[in-house]
């Protein structure tokens, strides 16, 4: 319980405000160590309560009269950076702790401005971090305790050099705390170097996996991956669905091709504009978008309830992320489905998910054209049962009598149906074709830094710039300051 962990009123009462009663096992075995400024390395999924697990002990560490920067926490994606930082804000309200984010493809004199003011927590992607460093705009004197976010994220999107620099530029003296999905070689050697005799802990894996969620996979050929999709969207009319691309170009082709043929889609990712994600990400929330198409970087930390059907179009290259996306559904107790199509060549990455969740996912049949015909048939069935059960038909009886006699009831109710039924639409679509994940075995976790751009053509490693797509670039979105 998170009385008797010493944590002032204050926070406590924002805490309980925010909704949480009971502490989650990673809150439970990581704050009392926190508190007692101790170095931390959590193993801990999104989704087991990390943010609060590190944020009530530095909002509790926290000089409300001291406006200077004393915590910094780096986090992968300008999403997980502004999802943080909200969350942070919540639970530093009742101290009134000022907290930032800062992340690229804002307008850096806006966040030059918001420096000023005095923050005491900032969050923000390596690339932009290191930028204001480096201009002096973010001193690090006064920095107690820096908190790195997903780290092998951004060992994977290429950030460690960034992050190394960081860290050797923040005092010695400082609390380190370091959260992880998995331990490469890479974060481990980071541990070792900038860490003070770390306690580890980590959360088993049973708590990491979403029991309530039905698995299958379909093995299907690249081509046909767009067909089967939208087979399974007519046979199982979800309420709200995601489909999961690799890349940005996918992501845009499928969310096309899915509008083209009578779906409501649209497609998230980090080129968009944060105006424009945030637009989207409130249209599918109310229910106007039926498909949301998302790459795994523009998904991650998006906090969206309902997600009845999370459809994997692209089989991710790590489990860690698998266990991210199929976990948008089966939130709150719900159950929910996720079906991912796989070429046979992907198969190995297939058991690599399998042993990592502990489950085995249920294969499944590519559905017929004819199969989807019945499920659309079957969704207007029960919306007429619906309708009838409501019986609220006075106006059109009347209507309904004199249909029937000039014509035999069966030929009236398959009439109705064929004009309610979306029949399934064979309207041809274009998909650029993406090459097969690598074999597991060719390329390790600490070579994959920026090897592929987002469609997957070999690029040269490059120094991350301020702004750039890497570091959560885009347009210019509003600034997220929190006072």
């Amino acid at each position: 319980m998170f009385e008797e962990m010493g944590i002032s009123p204050a926070t406590l009462k924002a805490v309980k405000s925010m909704g949480f009663e009971e502490a989650t096992p990673i809150q439970a075995q990581t704050i009392p160590l926190s508190l007692e400024n101790k170095d931390l390395i959590g193993q801990a999924q999104t989704g087991t309560g990390k943010t609060a697990a590190f944020g009530i002990p530095l909002v509790e560490k926290i000089e409300k009269n001291n406006n200077v920067i004393q915590g910094i926490i780096i986090a992968p994606t300008r999403e997980l950076a502004i999802q943080v930082s909200e969350e942070l804000y919540k639970i530093g309200a009742g101290k009134r702790v000022g907290v930032l984010a800062i992340y690229g493809g804002q307008d850096i004199s806006r966040q030059i401005r918001a420096l000023k003011k005095g923050p005491h927590i900032i969050v923000g992607t390596p690339g932009r971090l290191l930028d204001h460093i480096n201009r002096k705009t973010i001193r690090l004197d006064n920095v107690h305790t820096v908190i790195l976010d997903e780290a092998d994220e951004m060992l994977n999107m290429g950030f460690i050099e960034d992050i190394e620099e960081i860290l050797a530029k923040i005092p010695s003296e400082r609390q380190t705390l370091l959260f992880s999905a998995t331990m490469p070689g890479p974060i481990q050697k980071i541990a070792e170097r900038f860490m003070n005799d770390p306690q580890i802990v980590r959360v088993k894996t049973k708590e990491m996996t979403v029991p309530l969620i039905e698995q299958f996979y379909i093995e299907v050929q690249e081509k046909n991956k767009f067909d089967v999709l939208t087979r399974l969207l007519d046979i199982q009319s979800p309420e709200l669905a995601i489909v999961f691309g690799r890349t940005k170009r996918r992501v845009d082709e499928v969310s096309d091709a899915l509008n083209l043929r009578g779906y409501t889609a649209e497609g998230i990712h980090g080129d968009l504009s944060q105006a424009k994600r945030m637009s989207v990400l409130r249209k599918f929330k109310e229910g106007s978008i039926d498909v949301l198409v998302a790459t795994d970087v523009a998904a991650r930390g998006l906090d969206i309830s309902g997600v009845t059907h999370v459809y994997n179009f692209d089989i991710p290259q790590d489990p860690e992320s698998y266990v991210h996306r199929i976990g948008r559904t089966g939130r709150a107790g719900k159950t929910g489905m996720a079906i991912t199509l796989v070429t046979h060549r992907e198969q190995s990455y297939l058991q690599v998910v399998e042993r990592t969740t502990k489950r085995r996912m249920e294969r499944m049949k590519a559905p017929t054209i004819d199969e989807a015909l019945e499920g659309q048939q079957k969704a207007v069935i029960d919306k007429i049962l619906q309708t009838i059960e409501t019986n609220n038909l006075q106006y059109y009886k009347q209507s309904a009598e004199e249909l029937l006699a000039e014509h035999d009831a069966a030929t009236v109710v398959a009439s109705v149906l064929k004009m309610m039924v979306k029949e399934p639409d064979t309207t041809p679509v274009k998909l650029t074709e993406e090459k097969p994940l690598p074999g597991r075995r060719d390329k390790k976790p600490q070579d994959r830094r920026r090897s592929y751009d987002s469609n997957n053509r070999k690029k040269p490693p490059m120094k991350p710039r301020s702004g750039s797509k890497r570091s959560g670039g885009g347009q210019k979105p509003k600034s997220r300051t929190h006072y």
